[in-house]
């Protein structure tokens, strides 16, 4: 029997997002975990969540050392890859393991699953809760018998911003 599947109304056009508001409360999200976990949010791992978050586009390590240079003279590689380190054990953010980037978490406030959405044309990467697949996966996880240590689905295409544009140009 079929049953109908509850989904998440579709996020708002790429226009009506106001990516300064996503950007303060990602940040103060952050800020009051740390306080609460009790963990520093250094100022260099605070700028490098910063630099993650100018964009829902995925950035690679060696893109926010290039653009943490002129912040922090004495950054090196080590220095972003500890940040990140942190960034990722706080749940501030997530490695988008096909591409071996970074984009922020729009859910660090509580533990959960990731379905990233990845655009080919525009790189920007979409997180959605898909509590449904999760949970189908989850059963189909326990039905082998498998241990999990974490779940996140990649799935590559074209957002709904793109597919727009491609079709106006059509």
């Amino acid at each position: 029997m079929n049953t109908p599947i509850e989904t998440s109304p579709p996020p708002p056009p790429r226009s009506e997002h106001d990516h300064q508001k996503c950007v303060s409360e990602a940040i103060g999200t952050a800020e009051h975990l740390c306080v609460v976990r009790g963990v520093q949010l250094t100022p260099i791992r605070h700028q490098v969540l910063e630099l993650i978050w100018e964009s829902h586009k995925a950035v690679k390590a060696y893109e926010l050392l290039d653009r943490l240079k002129p912040l922090q003279s004495a950054a090196k590689p080590a220095t972003i890859y500890r940040a990140l380190d942190f960034l990722i054990e706080q749940g501030l953010i997530h490695r988008v393991e096909s591409l071996n980037a970074f984009v922020g978490c729009s859910s660090s406030g509580h533990q959960h699953e990731q379905l990233l959405l990845i655009c080919k044309h525009c790189n920007e990467v979409e997180e959605r809760p898909a509590t449904e697949v999760m949970q189908a996966l989850s059963q189909e996880l326990d039905q082998a018998g498998f241990i999990v240590h974490s779940k996140a689905i990649e799935i590559h295409g074209i957002c709904i911003k793109c597919v727009a544009l491609c079709n106006e140009q059509d």
